[in-house]
């Protein structure tokens, strides 16, 4: 089998490519970067794309469409994020399976297998959230007030500069952003600012 490793770090695309070679894959390609990773898969035609989603240049979801347009080879998704919103995400841009690096090598490779042989796989945990109703598909779940918060931060506002902006105290800001984050089922307010990016709120 033919395998594409896409990550920034190169330490993740070596322990990566050993854990699959030690499981068979036959030949194992690596790119540090999105429009690195689709000249390889445009011309090797791997057959199985492990994907991280945070990397320079054209990256996240942006990649994974166009990895899902450009190929045939089936896409799992290893990525830092273990909030159910980033795993509907994915597999709604393409991917056919979504593990977290909190997952061990053992599940890792349970998911590798699957996807492989055209299953779709989800790590167990983020699974159980979303079957729970974990995270939101979009963003209608936030109140105008809060989309124009996540606008802001999009744009680099502090939490003061936002709070000036708006009319409105520090603390409510960021009462606002702790309610925002329970919507989303996202951790920090750097995921928001992601989230803001990603989706286009401008």
């Amino acid at each position: 089998m033919k395998v594409l490793v896409v990550d920034d770090h190169a330490i993740v695309r070596d322990g990566l490519a050993r854990l699959l070679a030690a499981d068979g894959a036959h030949q194992i390609l690596q790119a540090a970067a999105g429009r690195e990773a689709l000249a390889l898969a445009r011309a090797q035609r791997p057959e199985l794309i492990v994907l991280d989603l945070n990397l320079p240049g054209l990256g996240g979801l942006e990649l994974l469409r166009r990895l899902a347009r450009l190929t045939d080879a089936r896409i799992l998704v290893l990525s830092m994020h273990a909030e159910p919103l980033y795993a509907r995400r994915a597999l709604e841009a393409g991917a056919a399976g979504y593990v977290s690096k909190n997952a061990s090598p053992a599940e890792l490779m349970a998911a590798v297998r699957k996807v492989a042989a055209g299953g779709r796989f989800v790590e167990a945990e983020i699974a159980q959230a979303i079957a729970l109703g974990g995270g939101a598909e979009n963003l209608d779940v936030l109140s105008p007030r809060e989309l124009e918060i996540m606008r802001l931060l999009a744009g680099g506002a502090s939490l003061a500069e936002i709070a000036g902006a708006l009319g409105v105290g520090y603390k409510t800001v960021a009462n606002t952003l702790t309610l925002m984050k329970s919507k989303l089922g996202v951790a920090r307010t750097a995921d928001l600012v992601r989230l803001a990016i990603e989706t286009g709120v401008s």
